[in-house]
Formats: structure tokens, sequence, C-alpha cells
């Protein structure tokens, strides 16, 4: 695969998990057909046994590939669109984000600069917090730099792409765990396969509505305990976690 990305320009699916996203995923996908459509082999949304009108949003995009996936939880659909997938390059966003232009042109350019880049993530920008609370919201990112710097890896589960084979070496993804962590779990196991870069210029806007309903403070400590329990424990401290919709 290495020498692959250097002989020729990698195909890379986009690959968008979505349960009970009525609400959000049109303006993800029109954010997707401006800047990514035609450039991505493939756009696959995996609905994760939604009870909303999931369905019918992903049914107005004839260009979409719709995979359902029965399992409830976020690594189990992650899986799901990775058996689908071809790509030579997975790339993941939630629902609730709104890819902007040269996005995809940044997996490219990255993967072609670092033969042994296995992962790139980077950070989010919340679109609907206010200025002063998507500061403090983004000053996360700054917070957690020396983190990246001692362990290797930090990842962003909205916003990555991963090389296809080292999924496949690592195992995918780690199904028994439910939320929290998962993507600390597939930082730390995709820096066994190669480089993880965390690009601040490889930004994301997303929405911040889970902060906006469990506050950042709760949303902070959470985050950080489940850090350092994947990175120390190989495991998250939190199995439980409110679905935000």
């Amino acid at each position: 695969m290495t020498g692959m990305i250097h002989t020729r320009r990698p195909t890379i699916s986009l690959i968008i998990p979505a349960y009970n996203e009525e609400e959000y995923l049109p303006e993800c996908l029109d954010a997707i057909m401006r800047n990514v459509a035609g450039k991505a082999v493939e756009i696959i949304v995996v609905d994760n046994n939604s009870t909303d009108d999931t369905k019918k949003v992903i049914d107005r995009y004839p260009a979409v590939t719709y995979v359902f996936e029965a399992q409830k939880g976020i690594t189990r659909a992650r899986q799901r669109g990775f058996l689908a997938a071809t790509g030579d390059i997975l790339a993941y966003v939630d629902a609730d984000t709104r890819p902007p232009p040269g996005w995809i042109e940044q997996i490219w350019e990255q993967f072609h600069k670092c033969g042994d880049l296995a992962c790139l993530s980077g950070p989010y920008s919340f679109y609907d917090l206010s200025g002063i609370r998507n500061a403090i919201s983004t000053g996360w990112f700054v917070a957690a730099r020396p983190l990246y710097w001692i362990t290797g890896y930090l990842m962003v589960g909205g916003n990555f792409a991963i090389r296809r084979d080292a999924l496949e070496e690592m195992g995918g993804f780690d199904s028994s765990i439910e939320f929290y962590g998962e993507d600390v779990d597939i930082g730390k196991r995709a820096k066994a396969q190669g480089k993880v870069l965390f690009s601040p210029r490889f930004v994301m806007p997303t929405s911040g509505r889970r902060m906006k309903k469990q506050g950042f403070a709760k949303i902070a400590s959470l985050y950080f305990a489940n850090y350092f329990s994947v990175v120390f424990r190989g495991r998250p401290a939190t199995r439980s976690y409110e679905d935000i919709r």
C-alpha cells in the first residue's frame, strides 16, 4: 500500500455512520456533494438502525450508497462501513459534520508526503456555538497537543482517514467499545501500523450539540478520563453514553 500511494493517487471511500440523523444529515450530505463528490470513489452512509427518516434523507442523494447496520453502536457502524468500502483509504466523518473545500485534497497530500502514514486526523470547529464557547471548545485540541507529543497519537472520531491495509492489520474496529474512547483506541492501534498525524490544518466543522446539552466541563472530563484509561489501561473508563438527538 505504501508504494501504491507513491505510484498512483489512492482511492478514498468516505463513510458516514448515522443514527437518527434526519435533522443534521441533509446539510452534511449537501457539503459532501459540493466538496467531496466526484473525488471520493464512493460515499457510504451507514444507517445504524435509525427509527426516524434517516433512510429517506439518504434516498434523496443518488450518489450515496446506503448500508444498514442493525446492531447499534458507533464502532459497529464504522466496521460495517469498512466492510462495505472499496477505497485504498477510508475517511470517516460524522453525520453532523460539514466537510469543507480542500478537505479531501489534504488526505491525498498528507498520505503522499508521508509514506508510512497510517492515519490522519484533525480538530473540530463548531459551527453552532457562540464565539466564546467555540473558542473554549476548540481550545481542548490545543490543550491535548502535549498528550499527542508524548503518546504519538491523537484522534477525532468524526474526522479521520486511515489506510485500508492498516485497518485490516488492526483487525478493524473494536466493537466492544460503545462510544467514549473509541477514537483513542483507533489512534493507539493505528500507531503500531505507522505514523498517526494530527494536523491542525485538517479542520472539520461540526455541531456542538453534545456540549450544549451536557456542558463543556462534563464532556471534557469524560473525554480526558477515557483518553487516559485507553492509553494506560487499554480500555475505556466509561461504557454508558447518552444519545444527543
